[in-house]
């Protein structure tokens, strides 16, 4: 795929208040952003992923290190390069809370300097897209949450970008205002063929949105991968087996010297088997081993994770060995 952001060995530090020590918030970042991808970008508080974030869109410079977007560098050719990203940073801010509605839209596309034919009919256009028709002439403040939002990322599409990067999209919204703000942006990058880059705390918003995602820890990228493969790395093999009869000593013996990692719940109405599996295929051996004795199995669960806990994980340091 083709990058529209790269960014490369990007250094950043600041200095301590009341101190003559700097500490490092970013060291050595190296990443892309393909076209038409959802990119998730991630870190813990105080990872570097906001001051990232910044360097990005222009509001700090980096110490080291470069950023092109659509092949312009955004310190040598800050204005082109800079013209082919938009960004709602902070939730809602990027809005004029005493305006209505469509004079927010009326107002930010005047900056454009596009024609008044050419600007009616593109806010007609994310009026009704955006599901903001009947709300056009509300005041902004007297807006739920949800609509702020979708004004926001509206008035974010008026400056036809390649680029979106949306800072904590669905924040503070509910289940069903979340949902609608998700099914938005797909529609902005299968409909208007933008790229989006979302930071989110979200982590349900990153496994149904994103492509890929960078996860920004201590400074550096510790993680650039699709978020099916992590999925699937982390992918937990824990089962509870619920069996027909209890299980004989000499069975019990037998599994525990074959699965360590086993727990045999004798429940005088429906033993469970409770086992960790280091791999997939080991199933079908507990399986036979369990036919062999003569007891059957009434019905298997299997644990999941979601991508917050395999965030985590990673964070912490877990499969490390995999993903460095």
């Amino acid at each position: 795929m083709e990058p529209i952001i790269e960014a490369r060995n990007l250094m950043k530090s600041y200095k301590k208040r009341k101190s003559k020590e700097y500490i490092q918030a970013v060291n050595d970042i190296s990443f892309t952003v393909n076209k038409g991808e959802i990119l998730g970008l991630l870190g813990p508080n105080g990872a570097g992923k906001t001051t990232t974030i910044k360097m990005i869109c222009g509001l700090l410079i980096p110490d080291a290190g470069t950023i092109t977007i659509n092949g312009m560098d955004n310190r040598e050719k800050r204005l082109g390069a800079l013209r082919h990203i938009s960004a709602v940073l902070e939730g809602n801010r990027n809005l004029y809370w005493r305006l209505t509605v469509r004079e927010n839209l009326e107002y930010f596309a005047g900056n454009r300097g596009a024609s008044r034919k050419d600007v009616a009919h593109q806010i007609e256009v994310l009026l009704t897209s955006f599901h903001l028709k009947e709300k056009e002439n509300e005041l902004v403040n007297r807006l739920s949450r949800g609509m702020q939002q979708k004004l926001a990322i509206a008035v974010a599409m008026l400056a036809d970008s390649d680029v979106i990067l949306l800072d904590e999209p669905t924040l503070g919204l509910d289940v069903e205002t979340g949902y609608e703000v998700r099914e938005l942006l797909r529609t902005i990058v299968d409909e208007y063929n933008r790229t989006i880059i979302i930071s989110s705390h979200d982590m349900n918003v990153i496994q149904e949105l994103c492509d890929r995602t960078v996860i920004i820890n201590d400074g550096r990228v510790i993680v650039d991968d699709k978020v099916e493969n992590l999925m699937k790395l982390f992918e937990v093999r824990a089962y509870s087996i619920t069996i027909g009869d209890a299980l004989s000593e000499h069975q019990q013996k037998l599994l525990q010297q074959k699965f360590p990692d086993y727990t045999y719940v004798a429940d005088s109405m429906q033993p469970i088997i409770q086992i960790h599996l280091t791999k997939s295929d080991e199933i079908y051996e507990l399986f036979d081993m369990l036919k062999m004795g003569g007891t059957s199995v009434e019905s298997i669960d299997r644990d999941t994770i979601n991508f917050e806990q395999i965030f985590m994980k990673i964070v912490k340091g877990e499969k490390e060995y995999v993903l460095g």
